[in-house]
């Protein structure tokens, strides 16, 4: 009896021979040096490195916050490295969801209208209350930033990242700035929404123990790939040996 066909994963983006260069000359600094790298839809990927290591370039590239020095870049079929920036607005509107270690929620807002600020730009969004309800804040909606412990506010941040339902969600140390059992539980709602909408999330972070949460782990050092590995043995954040 023949096996089913296991389909395979799209490729969500696809970067080839990836640099970028900050300056000229003797003070260039090279963030990236050449990368190679494809991102899978549904994946959970963390970025692993030191400081300077190129994390963050790789990440305000693929989000459209910055445009390669050389190489090549897409998101899906389309070619982010040539794009212009009205091109890179829509993109960033539409597709993609950020998530910074700040917060950056507009203090005279509620958490509900927070994240209303990004419903009403998109296409098709999720309400506010049911993208704060994925992250656990269903009985915080009407409460002010200041009003909301640093964990809550960051899953206010979140809830404001998906609510427009987008399909990559990009975290740049989302837990960089909360303890640990904080920490724990803004990575639950991370890993819930990668699990429960289908969106390839990447975090990135300089911690080597939430890497452990991922289903592929890229570890960057000089602007390079310095290896890649895959984890068969994904631990809920709650399992993380912290």
């Amino acid at each position: 009896m023949l096996s089913p066909v296991v389909p395979l994963p799209e490729t969500v983006f696809q970067a080839r021979g990836l640099t970028k260069t900050y300056g000229h000359g003797d003070a260039a600094v090279h963030a990236l040096a050449g990368l190679d790298l494809d991102l899978f839809g549904g994946e959970l990927v963390v970025l692993l490195g030191a400081s300077g290591s190129g994390k963050s370039t790789l990440l305000n590239l693929l989000g459209g916050l910055d445009l390669p020095s050389t190489g090549t870049l897409s998101y899906r079929d389309w070619n982010l490295a040539r794009a212009t920036e009205d091109e890179l607005t829509r993109y960033r509107r539409h597709v993609v969801g950020f998530v910074f270690q700040f917060y950056n929620l507009i203090p005279s807002l509620t958490a509900r209208e927070n994240v209303a600020l990004i419903t009403a730009l998109a296409p098709d969004p999720m309400t506010p209350e049911a993208a704060l309800d994925l992250v656990g804040l269903s009985h915080r909606l009407d409460h002010f930033p200041a009003q909301l412990s640093g964990g809550e506010q960051q899953r206010v941040a979140i809830a404001r990242a998906i609510a427009k339902k987008p399909a990559v969600l990009l975290c740049d140390e989302p837990t960089g700035a909360l303890d640990i059992q904080t920490g724990i539980t803004v990575l639950t709602a991370i890993e819930r929404i990668n699990r429960e909408l289908g969106t390839l999330t990447v975090v990135i972070t300089h911690n080597a123990v939430i890497a452990d949460m991922a289903a592929r782990v890229i570890h960057l050092s000089d602007g390079r790939i310095q290896s890649l590995t895959t984890n068969p043995t994904r631990k809920p954040p709650s399992e993380l040996a912290w």
